[in-house]
């Protein structure tokens, strides 16, 4: 009776450690409410996931770009683009993937679906009817990549930065029920702002880029988020989907960071043999960030790609002849 009293009063203490340690260990502590979104930038589109946080800017008559953000840094990692775009006469469009920034935190699968539906609502919302030039990063390339095999009509041109590739090595612990989430959340989301840093060849060159990743640690549902997405990335078919958008014969520009230390420089060859049509941009002296790292040269690049993909006005698209029957 003894032993049965002192194994009870042991696993009693276990449990309470375990508790401590998740309140101790676990960054959020509050709700994503209106209260918290009061001071964030932009806008916010009620979606059928949830409430969506979104900047535009430039012109109502631009033509469309949209840039959608990696794993989860929000969308403020594409300042530099948002605003070449936007001083390049395009409306464009940046917003925060669920789970991230400022946008709802649902208890959801976080898979390919699910983001294909924030997307699409968003264009929607958004009023968006003609094609769009789409862009990821990181794992923003795996959404944008398979928004283009499920809504390839939406699309005008592609460009992936540093795309996801390859499929997630999860340990089994990682992924056992109940026991993967917990030891996400106490042993890896709490270092998450400092590890980003790890992601620019020169991070010295970025002051400050942790403490601006810090707010959305705060609300409930974050860790969540992306341990999910983790669990996405290790089960995604990266070749299947990149054929499929081989296939479709849209328009591709991938640019990858020579000294990328997130997702090898080498991985680039499994997105070429999916889409053969893609023209690719090696940016030398650049980690996984090719955006912010070399500015200049991914802006000139990009503009130059967009310009050789134009805009056909929907009134001149519908009074293009066909082609005479041979």
């Amino acid at each position: 009776m003894y032993l049965v009293r002192l194994a009870a009063r042991l696993v009693a203490i276990a449990c309470a450690l375990v508790v401590a340690l998740y309140v101790y260990r676990n960054p959020e502590k509050g709700a994503l409410d209106a209260t918290a979104r009061a001071a964030a930038p932009g806008s916010f589109a009620a979606l059928s996931g949830g409430t969506t946080h979104y900047e535009a800017a430039g012109p109502d008559t631009g033509r469309v770009a949209v840039l959608v953000h990696g794993f989860s840094v929000p969308a403020y990692i594409w300042d530099s683009t948002f605003k070449a775009l936007r001083d390049a006469g395009y409306r464009v469009i940046r917003y925060d993937l669920f789970g991230r920034g400022y946008s709802d935190r649902p208890n959801a699968a976080y898979d390919g679906a699910f983001y294909d539906r924030q997307l699409n609502d968003l264009l929607d919302a958004l009023k968006v009817s003609e094609p769009v030039d789409l862009f990821g990063l990181s794992f923003g390339g795996y959404v944008v990549a398979h928004f283009a095999t499920t809504h390839p009509e939406r699309i005008r041109t592609l460009t992936m930065v540093d795309p996801s590739s390859t499929r997630a090595e999860l340990p089994w612990f990682v992924t056992a029920p109940g026991l993967g989430a917990y030891l996400f959340q106490v042993v890896d989301l709490p270092g998450k702002a400092e590890s980003q840093s790890s992601d620019f060849l020169h991070p010295e060159r970025f002051p400050g880029w942790a403490d601006k990743y810090r707010p959305q640690m705060r609300y409930k549902g974050f860790g969540r988020a992306l341990y999910r997405s983790m669990l996405t990335l290790g089960s995604a078919d990266f070749p299947g989907m990149y054929a499929t958008v081989g296939t479709s014969g849209m328009p591709v520009l991938l640019v990858w960071g020579k000294q990328d230390p997130t997702v090898p420089f080498a991985n680039s060859a499994i997105v070429q043999r999916g889409i053969p049509q893609l023209e690719f941009f090696a940016v030398d002296s650049s980690g996984h960030l090719p955006q912010m790292e070399q500015t200049a040269a991914f802006n000139a690049r990009m503009l130059a790609f967009l310009a050789a993909h134009p805009r056909v006005p929907p009134v001149a698209r519908a009074l293009t002849p066909l082609a005479p029957k041979r």
